[in-house]
């Protein structure tokens, strides 16, 4: 089986409409962890193309990306386990943190897709990585004692029949 090539080199506008030779941020940093991606495939034994990749293999780079993080993400067994301020210095291991991971699963995705990657096939949408970032997140959460509670929706209002709201500089606002 044949790899994708590396990811393609894009423009951003600028903001008179030409086109500007620097990549974004966000396509930089994209461009790096594709380069990245690529580079533990090819030194996996046995080596690996994009191609040949699973959720499974996804799972492994996230692991392995791991010992760089540099959350302290306390133990269960940890005397500060659930503690989000610790009053002390603990041996529990430096993790990367959920959002990072989240951000780089998402521009590795991304990056596939630019690459000749078929959607239906991305590695790094495959369910066994959803749902270890969904561990992640809570496993974290848990250990620094904080709750991500989901956001409630807010009733859909009728706007044919709304007032129109308008905002003084003047005016405060309350949360309701």
């Amino acid at each position: 089986m044949e790899s994708l090539p590396s990811p393609r080199t894009t423009t951003s506008s600028t903001t008179n409409g030409g086109a500007s030779s620097t990549p974004s941020r966000y396509e930089n940093q994209k461009r790096r962890d594709w380069n990245t991606y690529s580079q533990y495939l090819r030194n996996h034994r046995p080596p690996l193309t994009v191609a040949m990749c699973s959720g499974a293999h996804v799972l492994e780079f996230l692991h392995y990306l791991d010992q760089f993080g540099k959350t302290k993400v306390h133990n269960p067994t940890c005397p500060f386990f659930g503690l989000p301020n610790p009053p002390a210095p603990c041996p529990c291991p430096l993790r990367q943190a959920w959002g990072s991971l989240d951000a780089l699963i998402g521009r590795l995705r991304a990056a596939y897709e630019e690459n000749g990657g078929r959607a239906e096939n991305n590695p790094f949408g495959a369910r066994a990585v959803r749902l270890y970032l969904h561990d992640v997140r809570e496993f974290q959460a848990k250990a620094r004692g904080v709750s991500y509670e989901k956001k409630r929706k807010r009733p859909k209002s009728n706007i044919s029949n709304a007032a129109p709201v308008t905002t003084s500089p003047n005016a405060t606002a309350t949360a309701t």
